[in-house]
């Protein structure tokens, strides 16, 4: 504030121009106040201080609101105020009530519309905008052009039917304003047509005030009846984007939740490729300690095999020493035989010696052949658990390159089973938001065809309805006129003969009387109508101008009826004497009024069908929200189905990659190890 009494200032010193006092205590009060809003009104501001501010508001950076209402600008001074403002980017509400603007200051402000980007409501109360139609017109054209403007205020500017016509085709191309103020002017029946035309092409103007415009009611109700249609638009739309939003924040989530599931899966399959490497090193290890158990085995069988050869080169060596024994033996038999005589005494005891030597000998070749046996058995079992070890060898080879390809066949398997499920969640993700997106452009489409084949149903039912009541003016003139002639009748009659008139009269009191029934079941018909209408009204407006024109022109009949009822107690007076000539002609009448009648119960039954087909209409609609709102339900349920069943596969694909690594033999054998 202070900074832009200061500038202010300074340049009024700089341009030579005297500081006007109203101003700059204003100023004051608004830097005590320390606000953003600028309060200028009833100050009589001079076109140099025009001048001044409009410098000022060039630069200014701190007011938002600026009021200027009843300052009495010229239209020099307009000009040069407003033209400070095209380029300022914090004024957002600018008012200048009661300035009696005129042509040239339209024209500015139109320029204003056109470069300003950051006015959100203008205020011209009492002022003379609509005066010149071509500087009306450019004030149009530039809020035509305006994008960020959504308030204006036009009341008490004598706006005829012509800048109303420039108005509407403004705001045909403008799509940001919403409320628009034009009490007050002088725009007639023309300009509200036009202004109506121009809301069927606007759909965001949500209020409009156009009390005091010499409107019919019935144009005013399709105003406002548009208005409120713009007002329903906004609000559907609103509905559609939060639930775009929230089903974009659902997928969203979805998609989080999706990468959630794919990390923690990549996270376990890294896991499980961890533990297979470690299992593999466990195998390995496993496989070289029983190698060097192999080694260690085919070193005590060599050991053993050495052993064996010992023991047959000592047998071989036992059936050597045997063999000299023999030819030991042979000799010394011999000798014997040579020296029996000689040696008796020593070769008994050389044969005792022999005897036992020979015994001991055989106990010794008897123990080594038992020995022999020992050691064959010993090798054989040697040679048997050899084989065996050498077969389990081989057994286990086999079965480590068994369980090598099936875990890298199983290892495959799970990548692509990985893979597969990676494309189709991005295709199910794909198509999902296909189909929201498909299913949300649906509900608008249908949205707008139902909104426009109800506007051509009600546009349709309404040209149906004023037929009918232009046939039951014509048929109700028709009777009035048809009465008034058998009245005449009557009193003709009566006049020349009196005996018969008694009879005739009763006879025609009492048509008199049925007519008059029949005129009352008729209107207490049309009051039940009214009733039923006036329900309707809540749920069809566009119907109750139709209605108010109905009750009118029925008000009217009723006022020509009794007036024609005091033109027949006239004329009734006039005619008795012409009664007995008419006689012929009552028969003829008789049917004319039965035909009436006739056409008076058809109209009834037109009425009746005209309600039911109303009724039918509303329940239509009332069944087309409720399969819409069923159809919303049915998308939710789906949606909610969908994330179900995804996060069923996603657990079934957990389930089964850990029933996998769990149920694989090299996950039991590291379950076994462990």
């Amino acid at each position: 504030m202070e900074d832009f009494r200061r500038i202010y200032l300074r340049l009024c010193k700089e341009g030579g121009v005297e500081p006007q006092e109203g101003v700059v205590a204003q100023l004051q009060e608004s830097r005590s106040a320390q606000g953003s809003r600028l309060d200028l009104s009833g100050q009589s501001l001079s076109a140099d201080t025009c001048s001044v501010l409009a410098k000022a508001f060039h630069k200014d950076i701190v007011f938002t609101e600026v009021s200027l209402s009843d300052c009495m600008l010229s239209e020099e001074g307009v000009r040069v105020l407003l033209s400070g403002l095209f380029d300022n980017t914090t004024v957002k509400v600018l008012d200048l009530k009661g300035n009696n603007l005129r042509s040239s200051g339209a024209e500015v402000l139109g320029q204003l519309l056109a470069q300003n980007k950051t006015l959100r409501r203008l205020v011209l109360e009492w002022n003379a905008l609509g005066v010149w139609d071509e500087a009306f017109s450019l004030f149009c054209s530039g809020l035509a052009s305006n994008c960020v403007l959504t308030q204006l205020d036009l009341r008490n500017n004598q706006i005829n039917h012509h800048g109303a016509s420039e108005l509407a085709l403004a705001l045909k191309r403008n799509s940001t304003l919403e409320v628009l103020d034009l009490r007050w002017n002088n725009i007639g029946l023309l300009g509200g047509r036009s202004m109506l035309e121009a809301l069927q092409n606007n759909k965001s103007i949500v209020q409009l005030e156009m009390a005091g415009n010499n409107i019919p009611s019935d144009t005013l109700k399709a105003l406002e009846q548009a208005t409120g249609h713009n007002s329903d638009r906004r609000s559907t739309l609103r509905d559609s984007r939060s639930r775009t939003q929230v089903l974009s924040k659902e997928i969203q989530t979805l998609k989080e939740e999706k990468g959630r599931q794919f990390l923690s899966l990549m996270e376990t399959i890294d896991r499980q490729r961890d533990e297979m490497g470690r299992s593999s090193r466990s195998t390995s290890i496993q496989i070289g300690q029983l190698q060097e158990a192999l080694n260690e085995r085919k070193s005590t069988v060599n050991s053993l095999t050495a052993k064996l050869q010992m023991t047959e080169a000592a047998l071989a060596l036992s059936e050597q020493k045997n063999q000299n024994m023999g030819e030991l033996l042979s000799r010394l038999k011999a000798e014997k035989e040579e020296q029996r005589e000689q040696h008796s005494k020593e070769r008994k005891k050389e044969h005792e010696d022999a005897v036992l030597r020979q015994g001991k000998l055989l106990r010794d070749i008897q123990n080594l052949t038992e020995t022999n046996g020992q050691l064959k058995n010993n090798v054989e079992e040697m040679e048997r658990r050899c084989k065996s070890q050498q077969q389990l060898i081989f057994e286990l080879k086999q079965e480590l390159t068994t369980s090598t390809a099936e875990l890298k066949l199983r290892l495959a398997q799970a990548e692509d089973r990985l893979e597969s499920e990676k494309r189709r969640s991005k295709q199910t993700l794909d198509d999902m938001d296909s189909l929201r997106q498909k299913e949300v452009e649906h509900i608008n489409r249908h949205l707008e065809e139902s909104e426009r084949a109800l506007q051509d149903r009600i546009f349709k039912l309404e040209g149906q309805r004023i037929q009918l009541e232009e046939e039951l003016s014509k048929a109700k003139a028709a009777f009035v006129a048809e009465r008034a002639q058998a009245e005449e009748e009557l009193g003709r009659v009566r006049a020349q003969v009196r005996l018969e008139e008694q009879e005739h009269v009763s006879s025609l009191e009492e048509k008199l009387r049925s007519v008059r029934s029949s005129l009352q079941e008729v209107q207490l018909h049309c009051s039940q109508q009214k009733q039923t209408i006036s329900e309707l009204q809540a749920k069809n407006s566009q119907q109750s101008i139709e209605m108010d024109a109905l009750r009118r022109r029925i008000e009217e009949l009723q006022q020509e009826l009794c007036c024609k009822d005091q033109e027949k107690v006239a004329e009734v007076s006039r005619v008795r004497v012409e009664l007995q000539e008419q006689i012929g002609h009552l028969q003829a009448e008789r049917t004319a009024q039965g035909a009436l009648k006739e056409k008076i119960n058809a109209l009834e039954r037109e009425l009746k069908v005209l309600n039911s087909n109303h009724r039918e209409a509303l329940l239509d609609k009332e069944s087309e929200m409720s399969s819409m709102l069923e159809k919303l339900r049915l998308k939710e349920a789906e949606i909610h189905r969908i994330r179900e069943d995804e996060a069923n596969r996603a657990s079934y694909l957990q389930s089964a990659v850990l029933s996998y690594i769990h149920g694989s033999p090299l996950g039991h054998h590291s379950s076994l190890q462990k």
